[in-house]
Formats: C-alpha cells, sequence, structure tokens
C-alpha cells in the first residue's frame, strides 16, 4: 500500500518559519513593511550555508570545465555606484514594470501579472457578463483558482443565464489590460464596480537615494538593483591586478533592492534579497558551448544541495521575455522551481543568460575607457562575451525551505524539515536522557568537541520526545542521545533524522561519524 503524504501549504511552511525562528517580518512591532523580511537564528544559518556552499563550488573550488579546472575570482563591491552606472546599463530608461492601480480599491498591480478572463457560451462563442481580472497565474492556474476572486459573480452569471445546460467556458483574454474597451468592461479583484482599473504606466523599479548633504538632482543615485554592474566596473581592475585569463569568472554575493509594485510569496518577491551572481568571459565564439556548460552545471548543483530532480525545471526564455542585455546573445534560461504556490507549474530560481557583450560594450561607450581583452594565445583583442548564472540566494532559501518541509502525522512535531546535511543551521543535538547521573557532563564534553567543528546544540531540557520534536523542526540530521549504557560502555545513541532509527557507535566515534556524513546525504 502507498502512502500519500499531505501536500505542502505555503501557510504551514510560513507559520513554521516564524514559530521556530527561520524568518520573521521586518519591524514587525510596529506593523511590519510589505516586501522586507527579518531572518532568524536558524534563518541566518540556512542563508549562510547555502551562500558559503555556492562560493566555495563556485570560487574556492569551481567545477571542472571542458578543459580542466575553472578560474573564478571573488569581489565585494559597492551597493551605491556613481548614477551614470545605471543609465549605461540600461537600469534609468528600461528598468520597468508595468503597473495599474485600482480606483475602487486602491490595490496596485503588476500589469503581467493580471490575467482578464470572460465566461463564453461553448456553443456560439458569446461573451456572457463583465470581464474579470485575477491575479491567478494565465497559464499554470486552473478555472478554480483563476475565478476564485469573483466566485459569487462567477456563480450568479451562469446561474442566471441557465449556463450550466447550455455549456459555458472560461476564456483567458490575451493582452486585455491594454485594451480600453476591456478594461471598462472588467472588474479588478475585490472591485464590485467596472472599469475601475487604470491605464498601464511604467514603474521604475529603483530605489532612489542622495549622496552628500544636499538633496537636488545633482546628489541622486540609486541603491543596485543588481550585483552584476559592480563586477562589469571591475573587469579592467581584475585583469590587470591577477593573472586571470580568458576564459575566467568574477564572483559576487551581495543585497539587491528593487522596489517591486507587488511583492508577494514570502521570500520569492521582496524588495530587499540578496544575490549570487557569476560573470564569466570569453571569447565570442565559445559563447554557446558555455551557456550550454554552465546550464547543466547549475542545475546540477541546486539538485546537489538537496532540490530534488522533479522539482527542478529548465525553461527557454521566449524573444519577448528577454532582458535587454540578452538580445543580441544564445538567450536566457531560468533554472526553476516548483514552489507550492507555483505548482503544479515552476518559478524562477535562477536564470542563466548569455549577456553577449553588451555590458562591457556599453561601460566602455559611457565611461569612455578601453575594456577590450588582448587574448596572447589568439593574438587577439575583443571585448569578451559574458554568460552569467545569476542566482537569488533569498530564492534559494524558499526553495530549500520549501523542499524540506515533511509532513509525518505520525511524528509528535507532526513535521520535519529534511534539509540535506551540508545546508542544515544545526548539524547535530546532543541530549542526556535524565539531568543526572553523570549524563550531563558526558554531554556536556561531547558538546565542546563537537562544536569546534561543526554547528551543535546541547539540549536538557523537557523529555526526550519534545527534544526530538524540537530537532526534528529545526532539521537536525541527527541526534546523540547519552544514557544509562553510555556510562556503562561509553556508546551513544544516534537518530537519524529521515528515517527515525537509532543505532549505537561509540563516543570516540561521534565527531568522524558526523564528519563523513556532512559530506553526503543521509
Amino acid at each position: 500500500m502507498v502512502t500519500t503524504l499531505p501536500s505542502k501549504s505555503m501557510d504551514d511552511i510560513v507559520a513554521l518559519c516564524k514559530r521556530r525562528g527561520f524568518i520573521f517580518p521586518a519591524s514587525e512591532i510596529y506593523g511590519g513593511l510589505n516586501g522586507f523580511w527579518d531572518y532568524g537564528p536558524l534563518g541566518i544559518e540556512l542563508k549562510n550555508n547555502l551562500r558559503d556552499a555556492w562560493w566555495r563550488d563556485m570560487v574556492t573550488c569551481p567545477p571542472l570545465g571542458p578543459d580542466g579546472p575553472l578560474s573564478i575570482v571573488g569581489v565585494d563591491t559597492s551597493i551605491i555606484q556613481n548614477p551614470r552606472v545605471w543609465e549605461a546599463s540600461g537600469h534609468v530608461g528600461g528598468f520597468n514594470d508595468p503597473m495599474v492601480d485600482d480606483r475602487e480599491t486602491k490595490a496596485r498591480y503588476r500589469a503581467d501579472q493580471l490575467t482578464i478572463f470572460a465566461i463564453e457560451r461553448t456553443d456560439t462563442g458569446e461573451r456572457v457578463g463583465p470581464c474579470f481580472a485575477s491575479t491567478a497565474d494565465a497559464i499554470a492556474a486552473s478555472d478554480e483558482e483563476l475565478i476564485d476572486p469573483h466566485k459569487k459573480a462567477v456563480a450568479s452569471i451562469i446561474r442566471k443565464n441557465d449556463l450550466e445546460s447550455a455549456g459555458y467556458r472560461i476564456a483567458r483574454i490575451e493582452n486585455a489590460i491594454d485594451d480600453p474597451a476591456i478594461r471598462a468592461e472588467t472588474i479588478a479583484p475585490g472591485a464590485k464596480e467596472r472599469g475601475t482599473l487604470t491605464e498601464p504606466r511604467q514603474f521604475n523599479l529603483m530605489f532612489k537615494t542622495y549622496v552628500g548633504a544636499v538633496q537636488d538632482e545633482e546628489s541622486v543615485a540609486f541603491l543596485r538593483p543588481e550585483t552584476a554592474q559592480g563586477i562589469f566596473l571591475n573587469f579592467k581592475n581584475v585583469v590587470d591586478t591577477t593573472r586571470v585569463k580568458i576564459p575566467f569568472g568574477i564572483a559576487q554575493i551581495g543585497k539587491a533592492f528593487r522596489n517591486e509594485v507587488t511583492p508577494r510569496n514570502f521570500i520569492f518577491r521582496s524588495r530587499e534579497f540578496e544575490q549570487m551572481e557569476m560573470e564569466w568571459f570569453c571569447h565570442p565564439d565559445d559563447a554557446r558551448t558555455w551557456y550550454e556548460f554552465w546550464c547543466d552545471a547549475r542545475k546540477q548543483w541546486w539538485h546537489s544541495v538537496g532540490l530534488s530532480d522533479e522539482d527542478l525545471h529548465l525553461r527557454s526564455h521566449d524573444a519577448d521575455e528577454l532582458a535587454h542585455y540578452a538580445k543580441e546573445g544564445a538567450g536566457t534560461f531560468d533554472i526553476e522551481y516548483r514552489f507550492p504556490f507555483t505548482a503544479p507549474g515552476f518559478g524562477e530560481l535562477e536564470g542563466v543568460a548569455h549577456r553577449s557583450n553588451f555590458d562591457l560594450g556599453q561601460h566602455q561607450t559611457h565611461a569612455r575607457v578601453k575594456l577590450e581583452y588582448f587574448d596572447a594565445e589568439r593574438n587577439e583583442r575583443y571585448l569578451p562575451h559574458v554568460i552569467e548564472p545569476a542566482a537569488g540566494l533569498s530564492r534559494g532559501v524558499l526553495a530549500l525551505l520549501c523542499e524540506a518541509y515533511t509532513p509525518d502525522p505520525e511524528r509528535p512535531s507532526k513535521v520535519y524539515m529534511k534539509f540535506h546535511p551540508r545546508v542544515a543551521p544545526i548539524k547535530a543535538a546532543i541530549f542526556p536522557l535524565v539531568n543526572k547521573d553523570g549524563m550531563p557532563e558526558i554531554a556536556e564534553r561531547l558538546y565542546r568537541e563537537l562544536r569546534t567543528t561543526h554547528p551543535v546544540q546541547l539540549d536538557v531540557k523537557q523529555n526526550i520526545g519534545k527534544r526530538y520534536a524540537r530537532m526534528d523542526e529545526a532539521g537536525t540530521p541527527f541526534c546523540f542521545t547519552i544514557d544509562a549504557d553510555t556510562l556503562a560502555d561509553q556508546t551513544v545513541t544516534v537518530r537519524h533524522r529521515d528515517t527515525l532509527q537509532q543505532e549505537r557507535i561509540g563516543l570516540d566515534r561521534v565527531s568522524g561519524f558526523l564528519c563523513e556524513k556532512m559530506g553526503s546525504g543521509i
């Protein structure tokens, strides 16, 4: 008999994140601020573990390429740059989202994330009643999800027009938001009247600030919307001060800021987030080969830190989706993950883009500084092409949380977090079975030994079942229990988080056991 586990609920995942100290709303005691989040004690460890794994596997020990080890170096560039940088990169003029407002409810939406639909008779194709706007995905959402904000109104139209017997369909209308006639007939989510949505207008996503004591147009600056430009600005510095040769990469992890119209889905789309980006500089003739290499390598990497293959997906951007910097290149692939709020579809986790020589060319023109690379082996001077694997660290954390969340009604905790040991916030817990008979002292000695090499916790309070439950919700792979047998034969009980199996190993083997397990799955 096959047991079907309960489906994962985003509400349940968010609740666990707050209850166990993974993620909190920012400035919560003041009511919070939409699109901003704080990481708690477990959350910061999870995020740092993912960040450190990426840095090690991309910079310290990069993957092997077609011709052997790759050369990738790191930088850490300023969040605020000369504002001319963003003019050259295209962000000042082109980093916009189309936005619409609802005059009735005062809600604001990204125009490209509103789906407008109508009820049509199946026999004649005639529209019946008004159009409706929904925030459900136009492609992935079911009809039920699409009509959810308007269930009563849709049911009323079907009943009054006897459509159950006549037959009807829910028709999604493409490019409807740009059509004034359709907008005039559309009821927005939560609205009662037709025609309350405004015409789409462009909304620049960059946060504006000022540098210096005087706030005028001369002192305007921006918080960076991506970390990539800091890498391009330092291309010449890296070439001049290191021994790197084409092909090579420059990597960076850091915060970026986007004034999103509608931040949503927890930390998936927020206004302050972290990126893990690498720019791979190569000869133009080799760009497609490297593009394919990095698409494959990056998808494999996400699997290596615990995301299941069946929930990872590679999707090529259509021509109308391409960013301005990728239009002349081989294209862009998104590595997507099946989040609970996108299922059965997928949401972007990382993009791998062929940026051609757009960025270096733009900065060379605007800054009037030569950025061409002289290739001694080819005896050729050229602007390198760039392949960019750009991952969201915040989205990566969310993917790990969603993947790890495992309902199990048979456990006292009812759920456990199945993190890969490499990213688990706490690697092991040490429990004395009772707080007497010398067990606490042995547990303390073991804790002091392990804490020098791994993040571990010593927990002496409450019964052993409740301690196991706490560690299950924290995602701790192993629990070591000091009991009466430990006093007799110097062995401890090891409890495995995923299987609940227990085994006994020597007290002197615990450190080696943990080191061995940290390099692999459980």
